[in-house]
């Protein structure tokens, strides 16, 4: 079985408007890893999984399309060995981007609070990519709209999300 999974109530629009005509079932899995945790755990491993939402950059511009290729947690002060977290291609899941001829693949990080400053760049920062991959499924794709620059003020501004 294939799905779409978003964060918030509020990202099903952008299902609409950049994946236009999928009819894929729709899960709201809550924002954070501990959301993902509890609302992906009896799904099947494996399902098909393709997940669309906001995501912060120090340096791609606003509204700018990123499928992210490979997740990580982002952890700046410390490195320990972590697995590689490859992501099928949007092309292979089966969602037609509508946009994707200004589409940016770049690779994502995931964290446990909004990421406030950062000196990696040609990157995106979620709070949910590297928890989903994490499950195993048979296939993760995703689809990240830059939605600020680091700003909780402006990635409030834009999606009315998490407080």
């Amino acid at each position: 079985m294939k799905y779409i999974l978003i964060a918030e109530e509020g990202e099903r629009e952008l299902i609409n408007k950049y994946f236009p005509g999928c009819d894929y079932p729709v899960i709201v899995t809550g924002v954070g890893g501990i959301n993902i945790i509890r609302s992906l755990r009896d799904l099947p491993r494996d399902s098909e999984v393709v997940n669309i939402g906001y995501a912060g950059s120090a340096n791609f511009e606003i509204g700018s399309l990123v499928e992210v290729t490979e997740i990580r947690l982002n952890h700046p002060n410390v490195t320990y060995p972590e697995p590689e977290l490859k992501l099928n291609s949007l092309k292979d899941s089966g969602v037609a981007v509508s946009d994707c001829a200004n589409l940016i693949k770049a690779v994502g990080y995931s964290n446990c609070d909004f990421v406030l400053q950062s000196d990696y760049k040609d990157c995106v920062f979620d709070m949910e990519l590297a928890f989903i991959v994490s499950f195993g499924f048979k296939s993760v794709a995703s689809l990240k709209i830059v939605s600020d620059n680091l700003s909780l003020h402006a990635y409030h501004d834009l999606t009315h999300g998490v407080e």
